[in-house]
């Protein structure tokens, strides 16, 4: 049963919701935080990434780097732009991109739920890259970057939430993505409670996006209880940030495939060993794939659409996924990709960029491009329920949660 609670957010004094409001830490590279932080003096990637405010040259993780995170967070709760609620709450959070709204709830789930699989994973993580976040949270006193969960939709809280969200949000504003953001508070003692027990119903939610967070605000948690044995359980360090949203609400977008060389062959000879796992057929103009099995390929300013032959199908939740097929049928054994996470001969393109953006890079650095047809939440669902992993850069996920609007203090206030 998902234990997920209430807690007083941390979150932007009203009217600076813009002007905080941030990508996750990890869209960016170093350059490119810097340069996003730039004129820009409140926004929380100066806090997510510590080092745009220091040297250049200075070390990604040195300590200073994490006590300058600490230092601005908190500077700004002082000074104002940051305000912390006064009591536990729930909160609902709605993003909207072309027209399609996802509303999920802000609350903080449980670390033990973590441990014990009731909050379910597809992805590994990397120890090294958890590190950091370890020590951003623990120095900060805080988790700063919400992950990303999903559940099956429920009746009833689709009713709360629809009530709830009559009533005057907390912000409204749309970034400069154009992706319209808007908060509500939940704070009356009936809606607290339906809440919590709706949750307490559900047998399993499941990491959509932010694993290495989950992984590291799991691993804080832990490292407090071996420093307070006499935890209760009640700490606010047993329980981390998260927004939670319906599955049927949820778009993942296509991850596409570049890969640099034909690994020998000519184009001819590539596309006979494509013949022979896919039928294969021309496209006058750039192509989506419009069903699970489909996928499209571009070469030499060609673009073909791929139906994958009956014979290559698969019921098996991990094998049976289009990403899967494509590598275990062509990237390994025809182009001797055998290992996609550290093979430099091949990257991977979120389909928000379209399908223009696998044309410039096969036209720039690349010799052909796969485009793919979105992996399905109820396919992330079953990979999850079967205690399985999917292959790397199998989902995105769009809209992308903003750090800064809710924030998740370890100190213990209340």
């Amino acid at each position: 049963m998902a234990d997920i609670r209430p807690f007083p957010a941390i979150r932007p004094a009203a009217g600076k919701e813009a002007d905080i409001a941030a990508l996750p830490y990890d869209v960016y590279s170093r350059a490119e935080a810097r340069r996003a932080v730039e004129g820009r003096p409140l926004s929380f990637l100066r806090i997510d990434r510590a080092e745009t405010q220091l040297p250049e040259d200075m070390d990604l993780y040195d300590s200073r780097v994490y006590e300058k995170a600490k230092e601005l967070l908190w500077g700004m709760v002082e000074e104002g732009s940051l305000v912390q609620d006064e009591a536990p709450c729930y909160y609902l959070y709605e993003l909207t991109m072309n027209g399609r709204s996802q509303t999920g709830i802000v609350a903080c789930a449980s670390v033990d739920d973590y441990l014990n699989g009731v909050i379910k994973k597809h992805e590994n993580t990397r120890r090294e890259k958890e590190e950091d976040r370890v020590r951003h949270v623990d120095v900060c006193d805080a988790q700063t970057g919400p992950i990303f969960l999903a559940y099956r939709s429920q009746k009833a809280l689709k009713r709360l939430t629809a009530d709830e969200k009559q009533k005057e949000p907390l912000f409204d504003f749309v970034s400069e993505d154009g992706i319209r953001h808007r908060g509500w508070k939940i704070a009356g003692q009936q809606e607290l409670q339906a809440i919590q027990t709706a949750f307490s119903g559900m047998d399993s939610l499941y990491i959509a996006d932010g694993h290495h967070r989950a992984a590291s605000a799991v691993r804080v948690g832990i490292k407090r209880r071996e420093e307070h044995p006499g935890y209760t359980g009640d700490e606010e360090f047993n329980y981390f940030l998260s927004v939670i949203f319906p599955d049927d609400e949820l778009m993942i977008m296509d991850y596409n495939r570049v890969v640099k060389d034909l690994n020998g062959l000519t184009p001819e000879q590539f596309l006979d060993k494509v013949r022979e796992v896919y039928e294969v057929r021309k496209s006058d103009k750039a192509v989506h794939p419009q069903k699970k099995g489909q996928a499209a390929l571009y070469l030499e300013n060609q673009w073909y659409l791929l139906a994958l032959k009956p014979q290559y199908e698969n019921d098996d939740p991990v094998e049976g996924l289009d990403v899967s097929i494509l590598q275990k049928q062509i990237l390994d054994p025809v182009l001797g990709i055998r290992d996609p996470k550290t093979d430099k001969r091949i990257d991977f393109v979120g389909g928000i960029r379209g399908l223009s953006e696998l044309e410039r890079r096969v036209h720039t650095d690349m010799k052909a491009a796969f485009a793919m047809y979105p992996t399905s939440i109820s396919e992330l669902f079953a990979v999850a329920d079967a205690g399985r992993l999917m292959p790397p850069k199998s989902t995105w996920f769009e809209p992308k949660l903003r750090s800064g609007l809710f924030i998740h203090s370890l100190k213990e206030t209340f």
